[in-house]
């Protein structure tokens, strides 16, 4: 056999040491930084102390949500997620708040009532309870593009382009609870239960409001989630 053919080199291989026991050793969190890398362009080595488990989680949101692929078997429904895109949402308003320049609304936009009177929710179906939440959702989405649009402070950017994400996230772990998608309407005209705003530091106070009242109440209260407890 002619030198330089694999199958000769590998017969005249010499090891030089041992090779140690076991497959080499894989820790999970190399698993989620590679697939992190892969499906939400987190570059391995950004990411660090409680965003692990975070990223997991948003990791199954998304691998369950591809086309093709069969229903997931368990809901999402743990609540740090939220929390997370809660807690991303009040640094976005706090920039805000102190941005002077290049950070207004160019026109008005339509918003959802972040008020929750109780006894009128829990009167709600869950179909109702869940277009509520999924009509103010695509309402504070439309609000915030608008917003992307007319600012022009590079630093408030990714937090808006960050804000907008997390509102599409949330409607990922909606689909895993079994809610019925939402179909947006044609226009926002004749929407119940919305106002409108003008002032980009009020966008952001009603989107940090909704999500701590209506969004986290229909997942505290998912059926979904329910039966995954009993």
């Amino acid at each position: 056999m002619p030198p330089g053919h694999l199958p000769r080199e590998v017969f005249q291989a010499c090891p030089t040491e041992r090779r140690p026991w076991g497959r080499p050793r894989t820790r999970w969190r190399d698993s989620v930084s590679q697939l992190a890398w892969e499906r939400l362009g987190v570059p391995p080595g950004r990411a660090g102390g409680s965003v692990w488990g975070l990223l997991a989680l948003l990791l199954i949101v998304l691998e369950w949500t591809r086309p093709g692929l069969p229903s997931p078997l368990r809901p999402i429904c743990d609540l740090r997620v939220l929390n997370h895109f809660i807690k991303e949402a009040r640094d976005a308003e706090v920039v805000m708040k102190s941005c002077r320049e290049g950070c207004s609304l160019s026109e008005s936009v339509t918003v959802p009532q972040t008020r929750v009177e109780f006894d009128v929710w829990e009167n709600k179906t869950a179909l109702e309870q869940a277009q509520d939440v999924q009509s103010g959702l695509w309402l504070l989405q439309q609000a915030l593009s608008s917003l992307r649009t007319s600012v022009t402070n590079t630093a408030l950017h990714s937090h808006i382009d960050n804000s907008i994400r997390n509102l599409l996230s949330i409607n990922a772990v909606l689909r895993s609870l079994n809610i019925q998608e939402y179909t947006p309407p044609a226009s926002t005209a004749g929407l119940e239960g919305t106002w409108r705003v003008s002032s980009a530091t009020d966008l952001l106070q009603i989107h940090v409001n909704f999500l701590r009242g209506k969004v986290r109440l229909l997942l505290l209260d998912a059926q979904a989630c329910q039966q995954d407890v009993s």
